[in-house]
């Protein structure tokens, strides 16, 4: 016995319904994908006022703020690994890196480059088999931030800039790739590492970031400023590299987040790793082109 068919709808319901419907539904899907935009977005905004007042508060305020996010990258990594006498190498690390800040921010990089190297080791051998190279890799990978921007930051004459800069391209492509990502969405870029990535996020986050970054760095720079425009799309490609980095450690060691420090972000780990590759990279750079400084290496093409 076949079901009796449905009885046709009025015309003037099916007028009403469409308008009604579809509105409900895109609004429904756009409260979906932009559920946790709220929180990120008021953590994203104290961490920007932090990130932009260490550049008004004098030598001795950059510093510390900058060390305190390298002490707490440290502890996130080491807690992350899951290896043994973890409070030994923290300790170790957290001296290593207040000697290293104190050494780089007078000028004396061997000596910051090597207590980090010393305190490396140490973590690495208290982390016992199998742990080693991640007790020391954990070590590098937070003094490495610290040297750079304090490399940068007081770099004759752009440091300043050179801050601003990294900040807005990396920032930038951040913002770029969330909302693209979202609102276009497409193909994945790599799905084990990180799922929510898109292709169409990632370019046009790359893009978003190096204009973005020119716009703030632009005004009375000497020379041309299309270099300035390629190293800015070459360091908003690594700070996009520098997430995928992170996400595969995590994912190594079975954590989504690496601490609950940051609301909406997970831990200081996963708001800088980004900006941690390009400072890392940037710095390198500015230094290999032989200009008086590293931040000079960045800006001055005449």
């Amino acid at each position: 016995m076949t079901a009796p068919a449905e009885a046709p709808k009025p015309l003037a319901m099916l007028k009403d319904a469409a308008p009604v419907s579809r509105p409900r539904e895109l609004l429904d899907h756009l409260s979906t994908l932009f559920s946790d935009f709220g929180l990120r977005t008021l953590s994203a905004l104290v961490l920007i006022v932090v990130a932009l007042g260490s550049l008004r508060i004098g030598r001795d305020g950059f510093v510390a703020i900058w060390l305190a996010a390298a002490l707490a990258i440290h502890w996130e990594w080491q807690k992350l690994i899951g290896a043994p006498h973890l409070y030994l190498r923290l300790g170790v690390g957290f001296f290593a890196l207040v000697l290293s800040a104190v050494f780089a921010a007078q000028d004396a990089d061997e000596l910051a480059v090597l207590s980090l190297i010393l305190a490396g080791g140490a973590a690495g051998y208290l982390a016992g088999e199998g742990r080693r190279l991640w007790a020391t890799a954990g070590t590098a990978y937070a003094g490495l931030l610290l040297l750079a921007v304090i490399g940068l930051r007081f770099s004759f004459p752009y440091g300043v800039r050179s801050i601003i800069w990294l900040f807005a391209t990396v920032w930038g492509t951040d913002v770029g790739a969330y909302l693209a990502g979202r609102l276009i969405g497409g193909p994945k870029l790599w799905t084990k590492l990180s799922p929510s990535k898109t292709w169409s996020g990632t370019v046009i986050g790359v893009f978003a970031g190096a204009l973005l970054g020119l716009a703030f760095a632009a005004r009375g720079l000497p020379g041309p400023l299309a270099p300035v425009f390629i190293l800015g799309l070459v360091t908003a490609a690594l700070s996009q590299a520098g997430d995928l980095f992170e996400s595969w450690v995590k994912r190594r060691f079975g954590v989504k987040d690496s601490s609950w420090l940051i609301p909406g972000h997970g831990g200081v780990m996963d708001r800088l790793d980004g900006f941690l590759a390009a400072a890392v990279f940037v710095f390198v750079f500015g230094l290999l082109r032989g200009l008086p400084s590293a931040a000079a290496g960045i800006f001055y093409w005449a």
